[in-house]
C-alpha cells in the first residue's frame, strides 16, 4: 500500500515526539546523576575521601584506624586502612562483596554478601572465622554479641552470635533483602528490609514494631545517642535520615547515589560512604550561633 501524505506526516511527528521524549528523559536522568547533594539547615558536608569505586563499609578500631571496604564480588573485594596522609593500604584481599564492617573488641568483623561465606574477624594480624552466613550484609554489636542480617529475597535472617559460646541464634527469619541492623545504647534492636521499604524494631515476642515505611531502598542503620540513622541504597535521590530521640524524622542529606555505611565519629559528626559516586562524605552539625 502506498503511504498517503497524511500517514507520512503522522509518522514524522511520531518520530519527532519520540526523539523529544528521549532528550527529555536523558536530561532528567542526567540531572539526577550530576545534581549535587543537598544538606539540611544546621548541617554541613564535605568530601572526605574520593576516587574509591564500589566503596561500601566503614569502621574504626580501638586505636582509631579507619577501615574501608571495596564491595566487589568473586574474590575481588578488598579491605583498606587509611593512613594519616589519606593514602589507602590493602589489608585484606580475596573477599566476596565485603558489605559490612564493625569494630569488635580488639579487631574488625567483616561480612561477605556473595553467597554462603564466613563472617570473619581480623584481629592481632590474624583472621578467624566466626560463623557461616548466607549473604550476610549488615553487622552491629553491643560489645558482647554480634548481630547480622542476610540480604536474601524472602528467606533472609536476623542473627545473633555469642563469641564466647559460639552459639548462633536466629532472631527472625523470612526477611526480604535485609541490609541493615543496629543496636542502640538502650538495647533496642532495629533492622531494615529493603524489599519492603521499611525499618522495624525487633521484639522478643515476635511482634516486631514497624518504625518507618515507604522509604527509598532503606539500607544501612546506625544507632547512637542522637537517634537512629538510616541511609537509602537507591541509585538516585537517596537520603541520609535521622529518626531522633523525639520520634521526629529528619532528612540530613538528599540527592545521594547509593548511600551505604554511616560511621559516628562524635556527636553530630559522622562519615558516610556514597557508593554511587565512589567517595566518603564527612557530615557535621553546625555550631549554634551565639546571640
Amino acid at each position: 500500500m502506498t503511504a498517503t501524505p497524511f500517514s507520512s506526516t503522522c509518522r514524522k511527528q511520531g518520530l519527532w515526539l519520540t526523539a523529544l521524549l528521549a532528550v527529555l528523559l536523558g536530561g532528567f536522568f542526567g540531572w539526577q546523576h550530576f545534581a549535587p547533594v543537598t544538606v539540611a539547615d544546621g548541617w554541613s558536608y564535605r568530601v572526605y575521601l574520593d576516587g574509591i569505586p564500589h566503596v561500601s563499609a566503614l569502621a574504626k578500631d580501638r586505636e582509631g584506624a579507619l577501615y574501608i571496604s571495596k564491595e566487589l564480588g568473586n574474590g575481588r573485594g578488598i579491605l583498606f586502612s587509611r593512613a594519616a596522609d589519606a593514602s589507602l593500604t590493602q589489608i585484606v584481599v580475596g573477599l566476596s562483596k565485603p558489605d559490612g564492617l564493625v569494630a569488635f573488641r580488639e579487631g574488625i568483623v567483616i561480612s561477605q554478601e556473595e553467597g554462603d561465606l564466613p563472617v570473619l574477624w581480623l584481629h592481632g594480624g590474624q583472621m578467624d572465622t566466626l560463623f557461616q552466613g548466607r549473604s550476610v550484609e549488615g553487622l552491629a554489636t553491643d560489645g558482647q554479641s554480634l548481630y547480622a542480617v542476610e540480604d536474601r529475597k524472602g528467606d533472609g535472617r536476623l542473627l545473633r552470635f555469642d563469641p564466647l559460646t559460639r552459639v548462633l541464634t536466629v532472631l527472625r527469619s523470612g526477611l526480604s533483602e535485609a541490609e541493615g541492623v543496629a543496636i542502640c545504647p538502650d538495647g533496642q534492636l532495629f533492622y531494615t528490609e529493603k524489599g519492603k521499604r521499611w525499618v522495624k524494631r525487633w521484639q522478643a515476642d515476635g511482634a516486631d514494631v514497624l518504625v518507618l515505611e515507604q522509604l527509598n531502598a532503606p539500607g544501612f542503620l546506625m544507632c547512637n545517642d542522637e537517634g537512629l540513622w538510616i541511609t537509602e541504597d537507591a541509585t538516585h535521590r537517596a537520603r541520609l535520615l535521622l529518626l531522633d530521640r523525639t520520634g521526629s524524622l529528619q532528612t540530613i542529606l538528599s540527592g545521594l547515589h547509593s548511600g551505604q555505611t554511616v560511621l559516628s565519629l562524635a556527636p553530630g559528626h559522622l562519615l558516610l560512604a556514597e557508593q554511587g559516586r565512589g567517595r566518603v562524605l564527612e557530615v557535621e552539625r553546625l555550631p549554634i550561633p551565639s546571640r
